[in-house]
């Protein structure tokens, strides 16, 4: 397949992303990250320009090989994912995906966010793309709570310099609500953020000198779910799916 950096359809299609969010894949924030990577295709063509449009009605457009239909029914669940599970719809070297737990929905699902291989913990999985923005967006700032294990004992200096933010990849990192929960030869600590970039706490801590053991996130928003076992998943309630979307702490 070759990677073409060119508008998909002439000026009188839809913008890509318009498409792919009013489909109920995800916000169009998040597909605008997903053309950047080369997961959208157009009649068999990657589009990687954000400037691209297509026609819903006449162009073949797939998102990790799988092909964009009609609008679906919203569907949204809530799963605790294990270690050793990748956040992702797909993977080139076939690790297992998030969607490798979720079996009887029959609806295409999206993780919300991510967790990364080795960490463990609450992942909202939606064709929502409304409820996907509401938890993602900066703007929302919809908290996210963990429980990390760290080598070691943390100064009260270190934990101050992450609570107020510190520069990673050129920019500061958001406040973020620490607790010491218990600390011995290494210490367990609950952590709040409001924002979610790529490693973010496991970053954080080694930046300071104290590397991550491992990382549980046990609430997004006000969900929580302390009686669903690893690998278990199930459906959000529509007051859940309400309180997500009405978020705004």
């Amino acid at each position: 397949m070759t990677r073409k950096n060119e508008p998909a359809h002439p000026p009188d299609g839809e913008r890509l992303q318009k498409i792919i969010a009013a489909a109920g894949l995800a916000s169009r924030r998040q597909v605008e990250i997903w053309i950047r990577e080369g997961r959208v295709t157009v009649n068999g063509r990657v589009v990687t320009q954000l400037g691209s449009r297509a026609r819903a009605a006449s162009d073949t457009i797939r998102v990790d090989g799988r092909k964009l239909g009609m609008a679906e029914q919203p569907v949204s669940i809530l799963l605790n994912k294990p270690r050793g599970f990748l956040s992702t719809c797909s993977d080139p070297r076939k690790r297992p995906t998030v969607l490798d737990l979720v079996s009887g929905v029959r609806a295409r699902l999206y993780p919300v966010g991510r967790l990364d291989f080795n960490s463990e913990g609450l992942l909202i999985l939606t064709n929502d793309g409304d409820l996907a923005l509401r938890v993602t967006h900066p703007r929302n700032s919809c908290r996210k709570v963990y429980r990390v294990k760290v080598r070691g004992v943390p100064t009260s200096e270190a934990l101050q310099r992450l609570r107020k933010g510190i520069v990673l990849d050129g920019r500061k990192t958001a406040p973020a609500g620490i607790t010491v929960v218990h600390a011995e030869n290494n210490s367990w600590l609950e952590v709040v953020l409001s924002e979610g970039r790529k490693n973010q706490i496991r970053e954080m801590f080694k930046r300071v000198g104290f590397p991550v053991v491992k990382l549980k996130r046990i609430a997004i928003g006000p969900i929580g779910d302390r009686g669903l076992a690893p690998g278990a998943w199930r459906h959000l309630t529509a007051h859940e799916i309400r309180s997500l979307k009405g978020e705004s702490r």
